[in-house]
């Protein structure tokens, strides 16, 4: 649990210090396309650092809640660090490693779908 909710932290830290990045520094060093792409991922990752710091602190307890955390673990690097991978340092292989990512960040959000509707203790 401690490790999520560092995770999720870590995540929402780096997503404010790259978003820092992007509003002073990147400007000028990107095409405006790239930087709409990059402050995209940076969105996802907030996004998705808070979904994880939820689901460490929902009063759910099953399997699902833990398929959502590493899915949303797992889908903000795929998605958002493909990204930053694509316009930071033009790896144009890491193209079809963000709709792998996008899926599995659903994937987390279905988990905690399921998470919330299976669980004996919600009401």
């Amino acid at each position: 649990m401690k490790g999520f909710i560092a995770a999720g932290a870590s995540g929402a830290l780096l997503s404010v210090m790259l978003g820092a990045l992007a509003t002073h520094s990147l400007k000028q060093q990107l095409t405006a396309e790239a930087l709409a792409a990059f402050t995209t991922a940076v969105q996802y990752q907030m996004y998705h650092s808070l979904a994880l710091l939820l689901a460490c602190v929902l009063p759910l307890r099953n399997r699902w809640v833990g398929v959502a955390k590493i899915c949303f673990v797992i889908g903000t690097l795929l998605f958002s660090g493909s990204i930053y991978g694509l316009t930071l340092a033009q790896w144009t292989w890491l193209g079809p490693v963000t709709p792998l990512g996008g899926l599995t960040l659903m994937i987390g959000w279905l988990a905690l779908i399921v998470a919330s509707l299976g669980d004996a203790s919600n009401g």
